[in-house]
């Protein structure tokens, strides 16, 4: 038993369940590197994907019904057929510049929407296309990069839902992309029995990290929830351009 690799599960299982329950996984996107600092970055996707799905179930049943219908029929379809595109194209891309890309997209919209004088930015929506673009990247970026948060953040942001339609918006799409994700990632042999064992084992901790979340969520101020998810994306962008860059270095 490697209880360094336990551990850094385990802290990394907490924090996004956490990140999860409360502000729609904007500081999940930790958990691979982190667990990757004791084994190789694909073995720590394949143990967090079962357990995502996992915390899926926890958040959706904690924001069940708060989530924006609308919102869920123009993100899940478009979401799946970049998940699609994702698995017919992966390898055409290369992980290391599609981060660099997400995470430039991610810190320049977060700059250029910062919300101004203590207020929250009140951006105008995308037209449908758009917004359906975007959502396909969000779905094609998790598949590929594991960096579907960013994409979709852009789309969502501009939405202009209320903090808690868009934690459970949010909960409701990505357990759809990361349940739709399971079917091409067994076919490419990235899950087998022990991994998702190993994953699951972790479920206790999974629930805790997401019960705290949406306690958390709850006692935090719109305005301050809001501008925690600018900063959350920025450094969330920050960190896959540092990780495409020393990649490619």
């Amino acid at each position: 038993m490697d209880w360094l690799l336990i551990s850094l599960i385990s802290i990394a299982v907490f924090i996004t369940g956490v990140s999860k329950g409360g502000f729609s996984g904007a500081f999940g996107v930790i958990a691979v590197p982190f667990i990757s600092l004791q084994t190789s970055p694909t073995l720590a996707a394949a143990i967090m994907l079962p357990i995502l799905c996992v915390m899926d179930i926890f958040t959706v049943q904690k924001f069940w019904k708060k989530w924006n219908t609308e919102q869920l029929i123009k993100c899940i379809p478009a979401a799946i057929i970049g998940i699609i595109v994702g698995g017919l194209t992966a390898s055409w891309f290369s992980v290391e510049w599609l981060k660099i890309v997400v995470g430039i997209i991610a810190v320049g919209f977060t700059i250029n929407s910062w919300p101004k004088k203590n207020k929250i930015s009140q951006l105008k929506p995308l037209n449908s296309i758009i917004g359906k673009l975007w959502c396909a990247l969000g779905g094609f970026t998790s598949f590929i990069a594991h960096a579907g948060g960013p994409p979709m953040s852009v789309y969502l942001l501009r939405t202009n839902l209320d903090k808690t339609q868009y934690v459970a918006t949010a909960a409701v799409i990505f357990a759809a992309i990361n349940y739709v994700k399971l079917i091409p990632y067994g076919m490419l042999g990235q899950l087998n029995a022990s991994n998702i064992v190993l994953s699951l084992c972790f479920t206790p901790l999974a629930y805790a990290g997401v019960q705290l979340g949406a306690w958390l969520h709850y006692k935090i101020p719109t305005e301050s929830f809001f501008k925690y998810m600018y900063f959350f994306l920025f450094l969330t962008g920050t960190k896959l351009i540092w990780d495409g860059a020393s990649a490619l270095i």
